[in-house]
């Protein structure tokens, strides 16, 4: 069933400035974009360019004062969920390049300081055992609060206080997972269900394929568990929130208000 998805939101900018945005539900093999629109207000310049591993585009936007954008899309996901627990883990030597940057430290997520934590905590599991147990673990301790982080918080401090939203959630599965020797990446996506409706998060691990003999495949992990990853659709990936924001400015801003909504169509395609 196709989901629909609108975006609003609009901020200012006291001068020229520029800015990266990626909001769109990227075109991949996993899901199709069945229509979509996208209205940017003038600006002095705008340009497409790929995203993080090609996933989704990034628009470079020049402009001045009030800012808006609106977007619409239906679109079709048409991901295979396998069974995580019987999923197996990679040995690091056996590894795409593709999946090697994701198990290292990064901005957000630092992993070699989770080591211990999990080593002692989930080390008798191996690959999406380990990876569900996480996100069990997870669902347990934490609290889903909003207002409790911010553009500065970290995987550790979320740990630390065991509280925070779905940006929160993704970097600390991203670490434990990256901590037990399995990449984990970041997601931003659209997924109905979510409360309060917003952009989401969710993590990514790459373990092995069962369907191809010595491969492997990234699996959606949502530790908030809102997100059904049959009906969540990629905007973008990176290695933590830094790379894949839907609102990045190169000087100063005021953000004025967000609005999402992202439901089941109803129509079966």
């Amino acid at each position: 069933m196709p989901i629909d998805i609108s975006a609003k939101f609009a901020f200012h900018l006291d001068e020229p400035t520029d800015l990266l945005l990626q909001f769109e539900a990227a075109k991949i093999p996993e899901q199709t974009i069945l229509s979509c629109n996208t209205n940017l207000a003038p600006a002095m310049h705008t340009a497409r360019v790929p995203a993080h591993d090609n996933i989704g585009e990034r628009i470079w936007v020049r402009a001045e004062g009030d800012y808006h954008v609106e977007y619409t899309a239906k679109a079709k996901v048409e991901r295979l969920v396998p069974d995580l627990t019987k999923l197996h883990r990679m040995d690091p030597h056996d590894l795409p390049g593709e999946a090697v940057e994701y198990l290292f430290d990064s901005r957000y997520c630092q992993a070699a300081r989770m080591q211990s934590f999990i080593s002692d905590r989930f080390g008798h599991l191996e690959g999406g055992e380990q990876i569900t147990a996480m996100c069990d673990w997870m669902a347990n301790n934490f609290h889903y609060e909003s207002g409790t982080s911010n553009a500065e918080t970290t995987a550790l401090d979320t740990f630390v206080e065991r509280r925070g939203i779905c940006r929160d959630y993704a970097h600390v599965m991203i670490c434990f997972a990256r901590a037990s020797t399995i990449p984990a990446r970041y997601v931003s996506c659209y997924a109905p269900g979510v409360e309060p409706p917003d952009f989401h998060a969710v993590a990514e691990v790459f373990l092995n394929d069962p369907t191809t003999p010595g491969g492997g495949a990234w699996y959606i992990v949502d530790g908030t568990g809102m997100a059904d990853a049959t009906r969540t659709a990629k905007i973008g990936i990176g290695r933590d929130a830094a790379d894949v924001s839907f609102l990045t400015t190169f000087g100063m801003s005021r953000f004025d208000n967000c609005e999402v909504s992202v439901q089941d169509s109803g129509t079966a395609e």
